[in-house]
């Protein structure tokens, strides 16, 4: 009973997340880079205050428009995959994936319960833009806190305010 214990779950996820980022190498920023910084491709910010949320923005989007705003509705396309290697990844990227994707007001975590998106959204700013994303379980969906499993998003969004 006691390796199932949620305690040792969290240890085995920080142990996951820890040598994802050790196999691949990826350098973690601990200040937000600025606005017009063009992003190394394996940068990721670390988010304080957060257990091992991670964030790289790898496309600015629209920065013409609006930045967003709480209860703008989001439409977001995503791939998600393990940390494990070698991980098979979920496409919900095109509709070819799936025809109706998911919609959710910014900031409302009833809608949409996955923290680590809406702290992602804010860094994204603007439509258009996409980034990627390693979520602790924590900062995830329901299904993920649950089976305390952590992911790595590809996140690419659409708002429409």
């Amino acid at each position: 009973c006691a390796s199932n214990a949620y305690s040792n779950q969290r240890r085995q996820e920080d142990k996951l997340i820890a040598n994802y980022i050790s196999r691949n190498k990826l350098v973690i920023l601990k200040d937000l880079p600025p606005d017009n910084y063009e992003w190394g491709e394996k940068e990721y910010y670390q988010i304080p205050e957060v257990d091992d949320l991670y964030f790289r923005l790898i496309e600015r989007g629209d920065t013409t428009g609006n930045e967003v705003v709480a209860n703008d509705l989001i439409v977001p396309r995503y791939k998600k995959f393990a940390l494990t290697e070698n991980a098979d990844t979920l496409n919900y990227w095109t509709t070819l994936d799936q025809v109706h994707p998911m919609e959710f007001h910014y900031g409302n975590t009833t809608e949409c319960e996955a923290v680590g998106w809406h702290r992602a959204i804010r860094l994204m700013k603007y439509s258009g833009s996409v980034c990627e994303i390693i979520v602790p379980s924590k900062q995830g969906f329901m299904d993920d806190q649950t089976s305390v499993t952590p992911y790595v998003y590809i996140l690419k969004i659409l708002i429409r305010q």
